[in-house]
């Protein structure tokens, strides 16, 4: 139940109106002190469909009072039929992705549609944080079959047990234990189900736990997606699409490094004479509430009292809700036509820390006061900011405005086949040394990430100066 207070609004000719005796009593700059003067208990944001800066301002400016916050959803998710028929019952609670700065994205669910029904689709890694939600968002579309391969049993069970609560026997639903290390194993699925699209979610993402255990980022992400593919192209599968990272561009871990030669040997593939598979690549940044991201992280922290942990106070990363992100991947299938790098428009970057503080607020706590924030330096091989292209790489638009097509940078076959084979004989015989090497020859761009933090950091400090040197100052006569 809402009993209102007062009403803010930014339009100063409305001021000392009332709406249904509620009066107009300011602007959103003077939010704090009306929420003192009418000892406010609840704030309701109503303006859906502002600006996305204008958004995040005012979001902002609410948290810190460390009030409750409901927000009205945007205009497009508002329901108006009979279940549904006052805008206040639909009011829900702000999220984490509220104080991003963009509105979610919108996909053409028609393309999806068409491009999924019927069909029998594959998910590797179909239990994870993206491979779950694939395969979710699949099951919508009236597929002929879905077959889910994870090596992890739990996760694959509990995805396996949702669908079937909510579909029952009315979707064709397949569960396979397997490693897309194994090329027989899975040769032996692709023979059992002759699937017509896969989906390769499979793969380590973890940066810093792949700096300790690089052979592993390597047999995983590239070997099992060398063989995925090549079983794709072999059975003849109508599409490929392999789910990449911005942490593949310029990389300075491991983990990157061995995602951008997933990224290659998918354009090796689309590039062979006589490929009947059409190969795609999606690319996104952060996954927001993904298994190991910041957010589940930070909650437990606040939850738990202690804490919340930052690496580094400049740290920036782009963000977006794992729906999002499995959009962009089923839009990216639906249009494909083989070779295509997919980017997404991901808004603008968040600096970790004002997450960090934003969430603290959302509890209502003040940050460095009731909840204190400490940086624990970088990790191994961690960026302090991320890209989603590289130097070379161009942009070409589709009829999304928000998905983007890179441009493929040119590889040389024969050069790079050879390499592949030295790096997986290096990986196989868990030679770190050489494999490392090999995966610097195969990847040019990449770096240690001190390298390429000193450089970041030398050319922020740089610009910044630059803006200062600019700002007109008073001369006096």
């Amino acid at each position: 139940m809402f009993d209102p207070v007062c009403i803010i609004d930014d339009d100063r000719k409305k001021i000392g109106t009332m709406i249904y005796q509620t009066q107009i009593v300011g602007t959103t700059a003077e939010i704090e002190k009306f929420i003192r003067e009418f000892e406010i208990e609840q704030i309701v944001f109503c303006i859906p469909s502002c600006l996305e800066d204008e958004r995040k301002r005012i979001l902002d400016i609410c948290s810190k009072t460390g009030l409750p916050i409901k927000v009205i959803p945007f205009l497009g998710n508002l329901l108006f039929d009979d279940a549904h028929t006052t805008l206040l019952g639909q009011v829900r609670d702000i999220r984490v992705e509220d104080l991003l700065g963009r509105d979610p994205i919108k996909f053409d669910n028609a393309d999806i549609k068409e491009f999924i029904s019927g069909k029998v689709c594959m998910v590797t890694g179909g239990g994870g944080s993206i491979g779950s939600e694939l395969v979710r968002q699949i099951a919508k579309y009236a597929p002929k079959q879905i077959i889910i391969i994870d090596i992890y049993e739990n996760n694959a069970y509990d995805i396996q047990q949702e669908l079937i609560e909510e579909y029952g026997k009315d979707l064709n639903l397949i569960v396979r234990i397997a490693s897309v290390r194994d090329y027989f194993r899975m040769n032996q699925l692709f023979n059992q189900f002759h699937p017509q699209v896969v989906f390769h979610a499979a793969a380590h993402k973890h940066v810093p736990l792949m700096e300790e255990s690089p052979m592993e980022a390597i047999k995983n992400n590239v070997i099992g997606t060398f063989n995925v593919a090549t079983l794709a192209q072999f059975h003849n599968v109508q599409k490929f699409v392999m789910i990449s990272t911005d942490k593949a561009v310029n990389p300075t871990n491991c983990m990157g490094a061995s995602k951008r030669c997933c990224e290659m040997i998918v354009q090796y593939l689309s590039k062979q004479p006589g490929c009947k598979t059409e190969f795609v690549t999606t690319r996104f940044g952060n996954v927001l509430g993904s298994n190991g991201s910041v957010i589940p992280k930070f909650k437990r922290q606040i939850e738990h009292g202690q804490p919340v942990t930052v690496t580094h106070p400049d740290i920036i990363r782009y963000f977006m809700t794992i729906p999002e992100a499995v959009s962009l991947v089923m839009e990216a299938a639906a249009i494909a036509h083989g070779g295509e790098i997919f980017v997404l428009d991901m808004g603008k970057p968040v600096r970790i820390v004002q997450l960090a503080e934003n969430l603290i607020r959302m509890y209502g706590k003040v940050p460095y006061k009731d909840v204190k924030i400490e940086f624990t330096g970088l990790r191994p091989g961690e960026k302090i900011k991320e890209e989603l292209l590289m130097n070379e790489e161009g942009l070409q638009k589709t009829k999304n405005k928000l998905i983007f097509i890179g441009r493929q940078i040119d590889i040389d076959a024969d050069t790079f086949i050879t390499q592949l084979r030295s790096l997986r004989d290096a990986a196989l015989e868990n030679n770190e040394a050489t494999a490392i090497r090999a995966l610097h020859e195969m990847v040019p761009t990449f770096v240690t990430p001190e390298e390429f933090n000193k450089k970041f950091i030398s050319t922020t400090a740089k610009a910044g100066s630059e803006e200062k040197t600019d700002e007109k100052v008073p001369v006096s006569v």
